[in-house]
């Protein structure tokens, strides 16, 4: 390669004075040759520093590039190093979840375990609770039945005792004639039928029987009502004393409000069996005189008082009476309910067990106020006497 310029250049420089002279042609032409050799390297090296600049300027861009990319890598290694961070982050983050849910899915699973004990307990309950209810109604069924079935046996006896009261009645009243000596009169002198009638200082005094006709008591205050007027055929009658006494069932005395009827020519009194006898017993105290009218006024008052007291004592008597009877039936009811079964059944062994004894009563003996007055003196005398023992011996 440069052959031709390399020629050149060594025959100039050996050139001579004849070769100058004779053989230029030569070298002119080989410095053509040489020129063109030139003019090419000219051109090589021309392009060889073209080329040398653009990879110096590839080589820049290249650097820049490299720098641009030192610059990127360093952001990415800063990036790269904050993701890390982050990812190491959250990292433990799900670590921490993962114990979390773990955590969670274990105290779901005791909450599940639970749960169905709590349902399995509850299924039991409700099926206890199901069958105390079953029993529950049977009980109560059972007990409303009895309820029933006595108030069915109340009232069937209450009637027993409203159906024989007129019969009762008479008989009471016999006994206290029989008894006090007055005079029971069978077949009255006048018009009319009463139940009974009891002659006393001349005057005929009438007790007529009343008593529920039906079931409904709420009825019986307007029956003895209407009853009240129906007794004025008796006081037209000569001799006829104008009180009228009604006697009605004890058991019906909470019904009625009404005790005694202001009728204008007569009155009428509602009583009970157990007020007769203080009643005729007062009525026979009129006997005493001669004559009513040679009473002074306050001999009048004093018997007006003694029968007012006796007819306020016995219906008070009959209302405390019935008061208590309604108490004891409800305690006893309340026993049959309340108590349990053993319990119960023991009770009612002992009550088969007991027996009670009134003193009897005898027709040709008198009950004597003053034995009576004895009696309550003997029982007061006990009662202080147990009361001051305990007192002396608390313990």
């Amino acid at each position: 390669m440069h052959d031709n310029l390399r020629l050149f250049f060594e025959r100039i420089k050996s050139i001579g004075f004849w070769r100058r002279l004779f053989g230029w042609r030569k070298v002119r032409a080989l410095s053509y040759d040489a020129y063109e050799e030139y003019n090419s390297l000219v051109q090589d090296v021309n392009n060889l520093g073209n080329e040398v600049t653009k990879r110096e300027s590839r080589i820049s861009d290249l650097e820049n590039n490299l720098k641009i990319s030192s610059s990127r890598i360093s952001d990415l290694s800063s990036m790269i190093q904050k993701l890390e961070t982050k990812v190491s982050v959250l990292e433990n983050e799900q670590s921490r979840l993962n114990r979390d849910k773990t955590e969670l899915s274990n105290r779901i699973a005791r909450f599940e375990q639970a749960d169905q004990s709590k349902a399995e307990e509850y299924q039991k309950n409700v099926a206890n609770i199901n069958a105390m209810r079953e029993s529950l109604e049977g009980e109560r069924n059972r007990l409303h039945e009895e309820r029933l079935r006595e108030k069915e046996e109340q009232f069937e006896r209450l009637k027993l005792t409203w159906q024989t009261h007129e019969e009762n009645v008479k008989s009471v009243i016999r006994n206290i004639c029989r008894t006090q000596l007055i005079e029971y009169v069978e077949n009255v002198p006048f018009r009319g039928n009463p139940d009974n009638t009891v002659k006393i200082a001349g005057e005929y005094v009438i007790f007529d029987a009343k008593s529920p006709a039906g079931d409904d008591l709420e009825n019986f205050p307007k029956y003895l009502k209407v009853q009240t007027e129906s007794v004025k055929k008796y006081i037209r009658q000569e001799n006829v004393k104008s009180d009228i006494f009604l006697v009605v069932p004890s058991n019906t005395i909470d019904v009625i409000s009404q005790f005694s009827f202001n009728m204008g020519d007569y009155y009428v009194y509602i009583i009970t069996i157990d007020s007769l006898e203080p009643i005729i017993l007062s009525l026979k105290k009129i006997e005493n005189y001669e004559f009513a009218e040679q009473l002074t006024p306050d001999e009048r008052e004093n018997i007006c008082r003694i029968i007012g007291k006796f007819s306020h004592i016995a219906k008070r008597k009959i209302q405390i009476d019935y008061f208590f009877s309604y108490q004891f039936l409800d305690i006893l009811s309340k026993a049959n309910i309340d108590l349990p079964s053993d319990i119960l059944k023991s009770v009612q062994e002992f009550e088969k067990a007991e027996k009670l004894n009134p003193p009897q009563e005898k027709r040709a003996k008198q009950i004597l106020t003053d034995d009576l007055l004895s009696e309550s003196e003997k029982l007061a005398n006990e009662v202080r006497s147990k009361l001051s023992d305990q007192a002396n011996n608390p313990a």
